[in-house]
């Protein structure tokens, strides 16, 4: 029986699930390792941060979600959120989440349960159990503090990120570092950059980890652009920055060559009013060798990757 490929996948929000994991997890010769974001400060996770000293279980609610071999009935739960009362805005995962590692005092005991009731056979890890928040330098020399506060923008969102960093420095979870160690592949993104990926490649040891691998590492370039952080972004953009936080070169990045039309970009920004623009490129000045332009947009609805194609871009490299 053949060996099976180790894909470690790295990321947060609902992009990097939707987007890779129910892909892969289709494919029984793959085995994962979800690395997730764990430094948001916004909605229910940033809620529950503030009262109960504890890391966000928002992304990683998301990745076991994504990876769980259930009933619709179970997930569903999962993804419950309150509408109204005292528990308005919170979701359920987040707050079983929050009582298990309150309960038990030991993340590990915590994941172990989780994966045992939406029996998951792919690992979902931590980047960092380190309590930090993710801080932006804009260009006119001001700082943003947490997650929420960049992704959500209450300053002027014209302005352009100059550099992020960690508050206080965060460490990687052993078991990420392990994970990325052992991988064939990695595969960053997709992602907003500065709110969500910039907090995984700047814990301390992920980046390092990633250069030591053996792996082939890829990045997943964004489908549109965010007002706030990549206002006017082309692939190289996205490419150059995602490259200057991680302080090395990916081997490949696989970017959308497919335009939509500018109907159906307008109805989705309806809901998504963050959202500027579908991501530019010139083929003339992206290497042929390291950037992968393929098809690899939702045939229809909305402006999100299919995970399909995506996956069959992957396992091809």
């Amino acid at each position: 029986m053949s060996k099976k490929k180790k894909i470690a996948c790295l990321g947060g929000g609902n992009a990097m699930p939707r987007a890779v994991l129910d892909g892969l997890k289709q494919k029984n010769f793959v085995e994962i390792a979800a690395i997730c974001a764990m430094l948001d400060s916004g909605g229910s996770s940033g809620r529950l941060r503030q009262n109960y000293g504890i890391v966000s279980p928002g992304d990683i609610r998301r990745a076991f979600i994504a990876l769980a071999n259930t009933s619709p009935v179970i997930e569903e739960l999962f993804d419950y959120r309150f509408q109204t009362g005292e528990l308005q805005g919170h979701n359920f995962a987040n707050l079983l989440i929050t009582a298990l590692e309150l309960s038990t005092n030991d993340y590990e005991k915590t994941f172990d349960t989780l994966n045992e009731m939406l029996n998951v056979s792919h690992q979902v890890l931590p980047v960092t159990l380190d309590n930090s928040h993710v801080c932006a330098v804009l260009e006119d020399g001001s700082v943003i503090e947490g997650e929420t506060n960049i992704d959500i923008p209450k300053h002027n969102g014209r302005l352009k990120i100059d550099k992020v960093f960690l508050k206080p420095k965060a460490k990687a979870y052993p078991k990420t570092i392990n994970a990325l160690h052992e991988a064939d592949k990695i595969v960053l993104g997709p992602g907003d950059l500065f709110s969500s990926l910039a907090q995984i490649l700047l814990t301390d040891g992920v980046s390092e980890a990633i250069k030591e691998s053996e792996a082939t590492s890829i990045y997943i370039c964004n489908l549109m652009t965010k007002y706030g952080e990549t206002n006017r972004f082309s692939v190289s953009d996205f490419t150059e920055e995602v490259e200057k936080l991680a302080d090395f070169s990916f081997d490949r990045v696989i970017y959308n060559t497919k335009i939509p039309k500018k109907k159906r970009v307008e109805e989705y920004k309806k809901d998504h009013k963050e959202l500027l623009e579908v991501v530019d490129f010139d083929e003339d000045k992206l290497d042929g060798d390291k950037f992968i332009g393929r098809d690899v947009l939702k045939k229809e609805g909305k402006i999100v990757h299919d995970p399909k194609k995506l996956t069959d871009v992957i396992l091809k490299i």
